[in-house]
């Protein structure tokens, strides 16, 4: 048994999240939502700061905004960017039948397009959770940063790439993506942040 199976089996199941899991499996889509410890501290994360307007890199079939929106107070907005609408469709559905579904606003297409258009409107969000493709990391920090409420939190996940970011003798191109995110995390000046090692690795920062 690992340290994180051991962590997980203190929680039952989570009807709304085993569902939401069981709607991706089914739909043939990639198996790669977020841990379900990683998934918890999302929320309480989202609370802690007490975020109203919540950006979302990936949605994928929706098990992250369960967990984001279950931390919005009173109110709260989550705006996900998603490339594919078939799957912005899944996360939607599933986000209905976890009673989310008039906290969402799906945002369909490329993220680095739906960033600038965001970045034009002069929109601004108290927490940022990255979870879409990593070749883009670099590129999405660079805009949470420019997006922030100061104190905004900004997440990613998966920035240990099951052991690729600190294996040397890999270099393609999501590896280098994300060592250079997690350097950025670790010494950007505008930033106060953290890197958990657990799972397949989580980089959390506040924006001073």
């Amino acid at each position: 048994m690992t340290d994180e199976q051991y962590v997980d089996g203190l929680y039952g199941e989570d009807a709304d999240l085993a569902r939401t899991k069981k709607g991706i499996a089914e739909k043939g889509m990639p198996d790669i939502s977020i841990s379900d410890g990683y998934g918890r501290l999302l929320t309480m994360l989202v609370q802690l700061a007490g975020a109203k307007n919540v950006l979302e890199i990936g949605a994928l079939g929706g098990y992250s905004g369960i967990c984001l929106a279950r931390g919005l107070g009173e109110g709260g907005q989550l705006t996900s960017l998603e490339l594919k609408s078939e799957y912005a469709d899944v996360a939607l559905a599933h986000m209905k039948e976890a009673g989310f579904g008039e906290a969402v606003e799906y945002v369909i297409g490329d993220a680095k397009e739906s960033l600038a258009q965001l970045k034009e409107e002069g929109r601004r969000f108290d927490f940022f959770f990255i979870d879409a493709d990593k070749d883009g990391y670099p590129v999405y920090l660079d805009y949470a940063i420019q997006l922030a409420n100061p104190g905004a939190v900004i997440v990613g996940d998966n920035v240990l790439l099951r052991g690729r970011t600190i294996n040397p003798e890999k270099g393609g191109p999501a590896v280098l993506s994300v060592r250079a995110f997690n350097e950025r995390i670790a010494s950007d000046e505008r930033l106060t942040s953290t890197v958990l090692p657990g799972y397949d690795g989580l980089a959390i920062a506040i924006v001073k």
